[in-house]
């Protein structure tokens, strides 16, 4: 039995490799009409590789041993006609397949950022965001090189070398085969260093992805890393990382090095036995010097073309390493999709229902058990609790960031499941405690939610969310260019344009997740007065660890271990002397 596993594993990998090409040619469908012209320039180049070594030993024969130099200059120029026939055609197949196949890749590449956005919120609770980044860059890179940049040479060179065999087979049969005696070997040599490639150059794949991932999360942490005094522990962990992708890609190099000096000793094994026969024939008349000159020229020409083609092979091997971790993450489900007879949303009037709603991210792991709450139109209903109580799932499944796993979620008295994502989003502002703002000018930040709104409606936004007069202060007023994450503006800053954010999309129903929290007291008086704006007509969910921010709230639940513990006025709750009032008691403790 363990003798038959390797056998069977590599037959495994081998047929995944085969998949994964065939679906990889599939992006070659859009540009058949485009293949025709770029074969025939490949044919033409190809076939003036072939004609050349022929005509030397022709005019060795027949025109430089008898002595006829008019003739030996007509053939030089019609030679020198050929080869810039051919130059010509190379450069023709190299631009037509390199136009093909920069659009197959830079489809394949919109083909991954677009799973990427319409995956869950489920899936980037598992995944990495600098592995999704490699994927999206370096595999696709690594795919880049080994077809993009050299399909068009290896296609030259294989065409080039079936024209090749072809005329020495034709000019000469004893020699021609002697030729080709090396050729089981250099196959036989090309499948070996290919299968210790291939798993090699999976590794690396896979070590580079680690890699991104560290160096997002590193990057996106040095700050705390700082404080916590973690750099040296953190530059240790990086360096193991870095190792392991170091020597992953060393013994593919070293693979790839010992491969290239096997076949130039194949090489110089067939020049000999063609130089040493085909001396024997011209010496004993059997044919003419000019044949073995042929000879020795389309050997050097026919292990050029397996050289480079080699070199693509192994090229290839981590090109298909790459596209197997790209199309895992093409083929990775969609588990939160409309369903086949979604209707869109109409405009709702904002009465938000949870019914017996269960949930869990996880089999086994319930967060949320037997939850019943009722928001009626223009109503604002505080979160509190602890952390991991439950809150913000409560806040994920009203968005259907995920769905439940029992019960229903309700708009308007419309099953959420039943209508389209984009629909139900489109009605719903978000204003989260991290507040991203992008790299891009200040109206883009504010226009994320409606690209095409007008500068007046940006502004507009921008009033009713007390920012308009800092906005109007940067140099570049609106046109004000941010850096990563809104980078110099302070937090509160952010915060007021991310406010403006959800005012331009004038959602019905709006979230709010801790938008006061990390924001000084000069600026959390604008904060709260824009919240309270935007809070004006509209059904609110608002997650506030800071309680006094809640006090006005219409409903406040106090969610505890996935239920509702408490729920009333703040008033009621107060009088209640339950979970809240101690709450609520510690903080007013704590501030005093």
């Amino acid at each position: 039995m363990r003798s038959s596993a390797p056998g069977v594993g590599s037959e495994q990998k081998l047929g995944q490799q085969r998949s994964t090409l065939r679906r990889f040619l599939q992006y070659l469908q859009p540009y058949r009409a485009e293949l025709p012209m770029a074969l025939m320039l490949v044919a033409i180049g190809g076939t003036t590789q072939a004609v050349g070594p022929f005509l030397i030993g022709w005019s060795i024969d027949h025109l430089i041993v008898p002595g006829n130099l008019p003739g030996l200059i007509w053939l030089l120029s019609g030679l020198a006609g050929v080869y810039l026939l051919g130059v010509a055609a190379i450069r023709g197949q190299i631009l037509r397949v390199g136009w093909i196949m920069q659009r197959l890749l830079a489809n394949l590449r919109q083909d991954i950022f677009d799973k990427i956005q319409s995956l869950p919120i489920s899936f980037f609770d598992r995944s990495e965001a600098g592995d999704l980044m490699s994927r999206l860059l370096n595999d696709v890179n690594t795919v880049n090189q080994a077809f993009g940049q050299t399909v068009a040479q290896m296609l030259g060179n294989l065409f080039s070398l079936v024209g090749i065999v072809i005329a020495m087979l034709a000019i000469d049969l004893r020699l021609g085969l002697l030729s080709n005696l090396v050729v089981p070997l250099m196959i036989f040599t090309t499948g070996l260093f290919a299968r210790w490639a291939r798993s090699r150059f999976r590794v690396t794949r896979q070590t580079i992805g680690e890699l991104s991932s560290r160096l997002e999360e590193d990057l996106g942490s040095v700050r705390e890393a700082q404080a916590f005094n973690r750099v040296q522990l953190n530059i240790a962990e990086f360096d193991v990382l870095n190792a392991a992708n170091r020597d992953a890609n060393v013994q593919a190099v070293a693979i790839t090095a010992a491969f290239l000096p096997s076949i130039d000793f194949l090489n110089t094994l067939a020049t000999a036995a063609v130089l040493a026969y085909g001396g024997y024939l011209a010496a004993t008349g059997q044919i003419t010097v000019g044949i073995v000159t042929s000879f020795l020229l389309y050997v050097q020409l026919f292990f050029r073309p397996i050289q480079i083609l080699s070199q693509f092979y192994t090229q290839a091997q981590s090109a298909l390493a790459g596209l197997e971790r790209i199309f895992l993450l093409l083929d990775e489900p969609v588990s939160l999709q409309d369903a086949p007879n979604a209707s869109e949303l109409p405009p709702v009037r904002g009465e938000v229902e949870f019914r017996q709603v269960e949930f869990g991210y996880s089999p086994g792991q319930q967060i949320l058990k037997g939850v019943d709450l009722i928001a009626q139109p223009g109503q604002m209903i505080a979160l509190v609790g602890p952390t991991g109580a439950g809150k913000s799932t409560i806040i994920n499944l009203i968005l259907r960031f995920y769905d439940v796993t029992a019960g229903a979620v309700l708009v308007d008295g419309v099953d959420i499941r039943s209508v389209t994502q984009a629909s139900l989003r489109r009605q719903i502002g978000l204003v989260l405690q991290d507040k991203l703002l992008f790299s891009g000018t200040v109206a883009e930040n504010i226009a994320f939610g409606r690209p095409n709104a007008a500068q007046a409606e940006i502004e507009a936004a921008a009033q009713l969310a007390n920012v308009h007069e800092f906005i109007t202060s940067l140099p570049q007023g609106y046109s004000t260019e941010l850096g990563e994450r809104g980078a110099p503006l302070s937090q509160g800053q952010r915060q007021l344009i991310s406010i403006a954010r959800a005012v331009l999309i004038n959602p019905r129903i709006l979230i709010l997740d801790e938008a006061t929290s990390s924001i000084d007291t000069r600026t959390e008086g604008l904060v709260q007065a824009a919240i309270a704006k935007l809070l004006q007509n509209r059904t609110s969910f608002v997650i506030a660890h800071r309680l006094s921010t809640v006090t006005r709230a219409d409903q406040v639940l106090v969610i505890q271990q996935g239920q509702i513990a408490e729920q009333g006025t703040h008033q009621q709750l107060i009088a209640l002397q339950g979970i809240y009032a101690d709450l609520y008691a510690l903080q007013l403790s704590a501030n005093a």
